[in-house]
């Protein structure tokens, strides 16, 4: 099939129930409440726009410094910095229904039973699209451990968001588990519409001249592109095991970066850290990708995902 027209490329993906125009969205924490950056960025290329990370309470976050860059990257410990639930309703959601694009909103809780409550309340707002659960959380309960680390609590708490919530249920998942895609394939039975993947790498820098970590709290996340090929491995991995859409990240910078995404597995993306450099850097992506596709004559991005499995 010749394609004569770049505007004949269909970029729009289907995440569960959820309509994208475009296949590239931030990621949760990177674009606040979407307030940060409106007035320099047209979001009309953004495919949905995501909220940083709602918790039932506000919390302040961890002390000062919190972020610091590395070779290839950024270590971040933000601590889950939000406003809380109230205020997002009173205060945030009016600001993002008006793009008139889907709004897909991050939470997480301290224990299973406010992941559900969180759920609940979230499904009630009018104009809210879809819900990720960041299960990367410390699990305050269980002494620590990530939600997401282990998987009766994965079918534990993604069953019980399903039922509090008819939204489309988007479960991020932690990269520190033996298996990612055995933890993927359990929160598929448990209901999970749309998996999304990966979270950041625990890491540490330290200022030899102070002799002390450069972050508050000694370690942090790592983002940037050095996460990048362990990212489109682990991304890959989940393809072979679900059924259910993927949202890759890790490290995308670049149309390029995406494309490899979306060769892995990924029906979408989402950029956080590469956007801290190039605030433009989603639309040119979403550009770059749809003059890819023209240039290699495919006619829609679901030509290309999974590619290198055929």
């Amino acid at each position: 099939m010749i394609i004569d027209n770049k505007e004949e490329i269909n970029l729009s993906v289907r995440l569960g129930n959820l309509f994208l125009k475009y296949p590239v969205m931030p990621a949760s924490g990177t674009f606040g409440y979407g307030e940060e950056f409106f007035e320099i960025i047209d979001y009309s290329l953004f495919g949905a726009l995501v909220t940083k990370g709602i918790s039932l309470e506000p919390s302040k976050g961890n002390e000062m410094p919190r972020i610091c860059e590395t070779p290839c990257g950024l270590i971040n410990s933000i601590g889950l910095e939000n406003v809380g639930f109230e205020r997002f309703k009173e205060e945030k959601i009016n600001f993002l229904k008006k793009f008139n694009i889907p709004i897909i909103v991050n939470f997480f809780g301290k224990s299973i039973e406010e992941y559900s409550i969180m759920a609940e309340k979230l499904s009630d707002i009018n104009g809210v699209s879809a819900l990720e659960a960041n299960i990367s959380c410390p699990n305050v309960k269980e002494g620590g451990r990530s939600f997401g680390a282990d998987p009766e609590i994965v079918y534990e708490i993604v069953s019980s968001i399903k039922n509090c919530s008819a939204l489309p249920l988007i479960v991020k998942l932690t990269p520190l588990v033996t298996d990612i895609a055995m933890i993927a394939e359990v929160a598929e039975k448990a209901g999970a519409d749309i998996i999304s993947l990966v979270n950041t790498f625990p890491a540490a820098s330290i200022d030899i001249n102070k002799r002390k970590f450069k972050l508050s709290r000694g370690y942090g996340g790592l983002s940037g592109p050095a996460i990048k090929p362990i990212a489109i491995k682990l991304v890959n991995d989940v393809y072979n095991a679900v059924r259910i859409p993927i949202i890759g990240m890790g490290g995308i910078s670049s149309w390029e970066d995406a494309v490899e995404f979306f060769m892995a597995g990924a029906t979408a993306v989402a950029v956080g850290t590469g956007a801290f450099s190039n605030p433009h850097l989603i639309s040119q992506i979403t550009a770059g990708v749809k003059k890819f596709l023209y240039e290699n004559n495919f006619s829609n991005i679901y030509e290309i995902i999974g590619i290198v499995n055929n």
